[in-house]
C-alpha cells in the first residue's frame, strides 16, 4: 500500500521510495514492474517525518536535498553513495517543512522558516524562493502537497 505521491519520488534515474509510516515496501515492488525503473527503497524512522517528501526532495536530475536523521542507518548510506553532493537539511529547518519542497533544477520554492537550509542551497548556487504556507503546514503539509506534477 503507499499513502499518495508522498512516498514516492521520481529522481531521474531512479524513483526514490519512503517507508516506514505510510507505504508498505511491497508497494516499492509494484511501482518498479509497472514503471521498469530502479527503486531505491528507504526507511524512515522519525514519525515526524512520516512521508518521505517531509524529509527529502529532489534539487536537479543529479542531486538531493534531505535531512540525514529521519532515515535509519542503511538508507543514510545508500543516500550518500547516490549523492555524495546532497544538501543536507538541519532538524529546525526540516521540522518548519524545509524539505516539503520544491525545485526546478535552480529554483527552490521553500518554507521561509527553513532560514539555514535557504543559505546552504544559496551557497551551492540554488536560487531559494520562500513561500509562505504556514497555515498549510497545521494541516501537515507543505508546498510539494500543494503541487501537481505533470511527467511526460
Amino acid at each position: 500500500m503507499s499513502e499518495g505521491e508522498g512516498d514516492l519520488i521520481p529522481t531521474g534515474r531512479y524513483v526514490l521510495a519512503g517507508t516506514g509510516f505510510r507505504t508498505t515496501r511491497e508497494a516499492h515492488r509494484e511501482v518498479q514492474e509497472f514503471f521498469g525503473v530502479p527503486v531505491i527503497s528507504l526507511t524512515l524512522v522519525d514519525p515526524y517525518f512520516y512521508h518521505l517528501d517531509t524529509a527529502l526532495f529532489v534539487l536537479d536530475e543529479d542531486n538531493v536535498c534531505y535531512y540525514p536523521e529521519a532515515f535509519s542507518p542503511g538508507s543514510r548510506e545508500v543516500l550518500a553513495r547516490l549523492y555524495p553532493e546532497a544538501v543536507l537539511a538541519t532538524r529546525e529547518d526540516a521540522m518548519t517543512f524545509g524539505l516539503n519542497s520544491v525545485s526546478d533544477g535552480l529554483h527552490v520554492f521553500i518554507a521561509p522558516q527553513a532560514k539555514e537550509l535557504a543559505s546552504r542551497l544559496a551557497e551551492r548556487g540554488y536560487v531559494p524562493v520562500p513561500v509562505d504556507l504556514s497555515e498549510f503546514h497545521k494541516a501537515g503539509g507543505g508546498i510539494k502537497c500543494c503541487t501537481q506534477e505533470i511527467r511526460s
